[in-house]
């Protein structure tokens, strides 16, 4: 069985990395040439790219290159493990040059899936990381868990807070709403093609970490609870509470939040500090500049239009 990750709408190698082109795995739809672009200086991920997605394509595969053993140390770090070799293909996945066309592999674990496909994003390799690890998750969860309901919710939590949102385009949360809020915190759907099912996980797991779990403790406790476990047991697990409070105490949660659930973090548990050393370096010290610049701004009695100036240079990287 593959496990897909669907949208919900549609530089130079480095010396080290030039080495003899290994044979590409069978991949898990992917029949064309897949041409090697290199592997990480930790040797876990090897990278191949579709050579008909031109330049664009080549970039992606490149820059996926230089983040994937950042992605990786991050997974390992939220499933506290570590996970082994991976090969992945960067093509126009159903025809998609934009992130859209998702990603996908074979089995659950580094062995049956280990040969994992990206959709080309042109212009955007965020889109490319975050397809990486939704895929890669899936390999640490040891089993047959990312192909029912709570395993799929967390690997595209892992996507967004590895992959820095990038995409956003994929919720479900909303979808769940929409359709009348359905109760898979005390069931969980023997399927990873479930939107209610997959949406209902991703609020419930955003309300959790809105309240002070980090993500690292979910993914364990989701991934030692197996096929069979619930969110209601994730929730008795996490919080000392009984299982049973999970779906009313989240339902009101989520029926109290002032402009509904328009995302898949409607809690907005990803911006907690418990998710930010899994964030890119650079998004974390750009965060941090604009918080020093706006304290500093503000101890020197500056008013509110002198603060938006500051911190817009340092977007900027004027200051």
């Amino acid at each position: 069985m593959r496990h897909p990750i669907k949208a919900t709408a549609r530089p130079t190698v480095a010396p080290s990395q030039r080495r003899a082109a290994p044979t590409p795995p069978q991949w898990p739809s992917f029949t064309g040439t897949a041409q090697f672009v290199g592997t990480t200086a930790s040797g876990r991920v090897t990278v191949y790219v579709d050579p008909t997605t031109g330049q664009p394509g080549l970039q992606n595969a490149q820059d996926l290159l230089n983040d994937a053993d950042r992605v990786v140390s991050a997974n390992d770090q939220l499933f506290g493990t570590t996970g082994g070799p991976v090969s992945v293909v960067v093509f126009a996945l159903d025809g998609a040059t934009d992130g859209s066309g998702g990603a996908d592999h074979m089995g659950c674990d580094y062995t049956t899936g280990a040969a994992i496909e990206v959709c080309a994003s042109y212009g955007n390799s965020a889109r490319v990381s975050a397809l990486f690890e939704a895929e890669l998750s899936e390999c640490s969860m040891g089993g047959n868990l990312c192909g029912v309901s709570t395993g799929e919710a967390l690997s595209r939590w892992c996507a967004a807070v590895i992959g820095n949102n990038a995409l956003g385009d994929f919720a479900t949360a909303p979808t769940w709403a929409r359709d009348g809020m359905a109760d898979y915190v005390n069931q969980t759907e023997p399927t990873d093609r479930g939107a209610d099912s997959t949406g209902c996980g991703m609020a419930f797991i955003s309300w959790l970490m809105s309240t002070g779990a980090d993500l690292g403790s979910i993914a364990r406790a989701i991934v030692a609870g197996g096929d069979t476990g619930t969110l209601a047991d994730l929730y008795a697990q996490l919080r000392s509470d009984a299982g049973v409070n999970a779906w009313p105490k989240f339902l009101a949660a989520v029926k109290a939040l002032p402009n509904g659930v328009t995302d898949d973090d409607p809690f907005g548990g990803a911006s907690q500090p418990a998710q930010l050393g899994h964030l890119a370096p650079w998004t974390v010290e750009l965060a941090a500049k604009v918080f020093s610049t706006i304290l500093a701004d503000i101890a020197a009695g500056k008013e509110a239009h002198q603060l938006t100036a500051s911190v817009r240079a340092v977007l900027q990287g004027t200051k």
